[in-house]
């Protein structure tokens, strides 16, 4: 263990620190708090001994410099008689570990050493075992444990401490924005802001305006000056999603803030300077968008210094439990459920699906599931309409043919809304052997409604059956 002895008393300071080596610790001394302070943030001592009254830094100065630097290793106060109320000030107000009264006995020195050191052993591990999971099942809101994520956690963190570009691509719904948002949170710019602008959700009259905004009067409607993403983002990171569906003239305008991080805004005259990294993601194969002259080359280039391929769902089952367990977790934060697990026949349901929409889809349908189930676990008929739990294999919605009366008729075009519905209740019914419950849950009506429509089948057919009796 390696303590920092902090003492302005020359005489006392060795005493302490000879008789600490004497019990096998490596001794640090420090004269005041501002030598302390250095020597913390250089050496990094598992447990600090030091005096409250000093010159130029005292001892809760100290502790809180230390706080501030993020260097807080459990930090023991020596204290005179009189000083008894300040040194438990100290402890509670200050995060001080504990105090001892000089003359310091050392016996008692040496059992609140150990302790502290047996604190600050702790602390390390936790966090080492925080930095293993961020490398095998855990980055951000990311989980996975599969080789091919394994290795998108370590180049997260790779590229993460850099300014690079990076360039995310994978099919929709497999997480890219999350993976930017994880580059952005283990970055040296964390403390600033992540601004996300989507290039496919606006039309090519406010591109320029949403990514480097607009002076006062520029256009019509432009009634005051407005802030672009871009200077939203000045000190952090600009996610820039579904880069393919940019236009082509704003990838022109693109490439200059690629190249020296200068731009204007619409009918601005001053040349505005952005302190950002660029995170650019796509769905589409960006060399194939080059040859479909969708993404300017130069553009790709320049975004391209670091790419992170994310895989489809279908091609890391394996980390379907832990994505099931990561979003039940969000799910019951966001609706107040109380979801515990999956049953078993639901996790080979859903383990053994295409997933043609990745974890958002996969997401989508847990959430539906997680309201109908509301607590427990989730069972196979809590899922959505349509689905085959009988043969999940199948990894297809179930086709339904109602069968009535013995007869076989199917929902086809030139049905009213009203036939549709009815037979798609009656199918659902047989489906669940007449399990009303069940059926209104498949059906995402509630058990009401579904007695209503059904109280409205019977007075029609009795409306029916009278009619043919006059007749």
């Amino acid at each position: 263990m390696h303590v920092l002895v902090v003492d302005d008393e020359r005489e006392h300071r060795q005493y302490l620190a000879d008789l600490i080596e004497s019990w096998q610790h490596k001794v640090t001394v420090a004269s005041d708090g501002a030598e302390a302070l250095n020597s913390a943030v250089n050496r990094s001592p598992n447990v600090i001994l030091t005096d409250l009254k000093m010159p130029r830094v005292d001892g809760i100065e100290l502790l809180n410099r230390l706080k501030a630097e993020n260097q807080t290793p459990p930090t023991i106060v020596m204290t005179a008689f009189g000083s008894l109320e300040l040194a438990l000030k100290t402890v509670y107000e200050h995060g001080a570990f504990w105090f001892v009264e000089k003359p310091v006995s050392p016996e008692n020195l040496r059992i609140l050493l150990e302790r502290a050191g047996q604190q600050s052993r702790l602390v390390n591990e936790n966090a080492e075992l925080k930095r293993q999971l961020s490398y095998q099942g855990v980055v951000g809101d990311m989980v996975g444990n599969s080789p091919v994520m394994r290795e998108i956690f370590a180049a997260i963190r790779q590229v993460a401490p850099s300014n690079a570009a990076v360039l995310i691509t994978g099919e929709s719904g497999t997480g890219k924005e999350l993976v930017a948002r994880a580059i952005h949170s283990h970055s040296k710019r964390s403390d600033q802001p992540f601004v996300a602008l989507n290039c496919a959700a606006l039309p090519e009259s406010l591109m320029e305006s949403e990514l480097f905004g607009h002076e006062k009067g520029s256009f019509t409607g432009a009634i005051e000056r407005r802030i672009g993403s871009l200077e939203q983002a000045d000190g952090g990171t600009l996610f820039l999603d579904e880069l393919g569906e940019m236009p082509m003239a704003m990838q022109a305008k693109l490439l200059r803030v690629l190249e020296d991080f200068t731009f204007r805004r619409v009918g601005g005259k001053q040349e505005l300077k952005a302190n950002v990294r660029i995170v650019a993601a796509t769905n589409r194969d960006p060399l194939a968008s080059i040859k479909e002259g969708k993404l300017r080359e130069d553009v790709y280039y320049r975004l391209n210094v670091f790419r992170i391929h994310l895989p489809p769902l279908r091609e890391r089952i394996d980390d379907i439990p832990l994505i099931i367990d990561a979003i039940l977790h969000n799910l019951n934060q966001k609706h107040g459920t109380r979801i515990s697990s999956v049953a078993e026949e639901t996790l080979h349901a859903l383990s053994s699906r295409r997933w043609d929409g990745n974890i958002r889809e996969l997401r989508n349908i847990l959430e539906r599931a997680s309201i109908l189930a509301n607590s427990g676990a989730i069972q196979p008929e809590h899922l959505t309409f349509g689905w085959n739990a009988e043969h999940p294999d199948s990894g297809k919605q179930q086709s339904i043919t109602p069968s009535v009366n013995g007869a076989s008729p199917k929902i086809q075009a030139g049905m009213t809304i009203d036939q549709a519905e009815k037979l798609l209740i009656q199918a659902t019914l047989e489906m669940t052997r007449n399990n009303k419950t069940k059926a209104a849950n498949i059906l995402g009506i509630s058990a009401k409604t579904l007695h209503s429509k059904l109280n409205q089948y019977r007075s029609e057919t009795e409306l029916v059956t009278e009619e043919m009796n006059k007749a």
